[in-house]
C-alpha cells in the first residue's frame, strides 16, 4: 500500500514537471485583450471599381509587431486591433505597375470598439 501511495507521488511530480518545462518552452500566451474585426473594401475613386493588391498597413501607438495585407481581387481586407485604442492604417499602392500607381492613404480610427466596416476610395497620383 505504501509503494503504490509513493508511485502516485512521484507520478504527480512527474507530470507537473513536464508541465512547467512545456509552459518554459513554449511560454504563455500574452495577448489577454479583446480585439475589435475591421474590414472594408478598397476602390478607386474615379472608376468606383475595386483595386487588387493593394497594401493595408496596421499599426497602433504601442503595438509590438504592425502587420499588413493585400487587397483581394475584389478589394476586400480584414484584419484584427486592439479594442479601444486608436488604429492607423495606411493604404498603399506595393505593386504600383500593375494598378495603375494609386496615392497612399492614411486613416485613423479612433476608439474601435466591436467591428468596424470601411469604404475606402483612393485617388490616382498625379
Amino acid at each position: 500500500m505504501k509503494r503504490n501511495w509513493i508511485k502516485k507521488i512521484i507520478g504527480g511530480l512527474s507530470f507537473t514537471t513536464a508541465l512547467f518545462v512545456f509552459q518554459a518552452c513554449y511560454g504563455t500566451p500574452q495577448d489577454f485583450g479583446f480585439d475589435s474585426y475591421v474590414e472594408g473594401t478598397v476602390k478607386s475613386k474615379t472608376t468606383d471599381l475595386p483595386i487588387k493588391g493593394i497594401r493595408v498597413l496596421i499599426y497602433a501607438e504601442n503595438a509590438i509587431n504592425n502587420h499588413y495585407l493585400y487587397t483581394d481581387e475584389k478589394g476586400y481586407f480584414s484584419l484584427y486591433s486592439e479594442r479601444g485604442s486608436d488604429v492607423k492604417l495606411r493604404f498603399d499602392d506595393a505593386d504600383a505597375d500593375e494598378n495603375g500607381l494609386f496615392a497612399t492613404k492614411d486613416t485613423i480610427l479612433h476608439d474601435v470598439t466591436d467591428k468596424v466596416y470601411l469604404n475606402i476610395y483612393l485617388d490616382t497620383r498625379r
